[in-house]
């Protein structure tokens, strides 16, 4: 489900699960402070995800994802006991997934 919220001159978009309205809400807000563009930027740079999501299948979420024209920066690699994988959210952030 998606919720747009209008405050003034910014626009931030919530996400949660159809499944589970009252569930976990991933908070998308404008990148507007000169510090956290410059944040953003570096950890890009450096090949640092953002942030990290557990799914139940790295590989077949990949599958999903390249079907959507995803772009990947690690694909699906087994570390010790998880398997992750890295791609760009195309809003200049990397975003890591991750099967334990």
């Amino acid at each position: 489900m998606l919720i747009i919220d209008v405050s003034g001159e910014f626009r931030w978009i919530t996400l949660v699960s159809p499944e589970e309205h009252d569930g976990i809400e991933l908070l998308l807000e404008p990148n507007s402070h000169p510090a956290a563009k410059e944040y953003q930027k570096k950890l890009f740079e450096e090949g640092l995800p953002v942030t990290m999501f557990g799914v139940e299948d790295v590989r077949k979420e990949c599958d999903r994802l390249l079907n959507h024209s995803v772009k990947f920066t690690i694909e699906p690699t087994e570390m010790g006991e998880v398997t992750i994988a890295v791609f760009d959210d195309t809003c200049g952030n990397l975003i890591q997934i991750i099967q334990k």
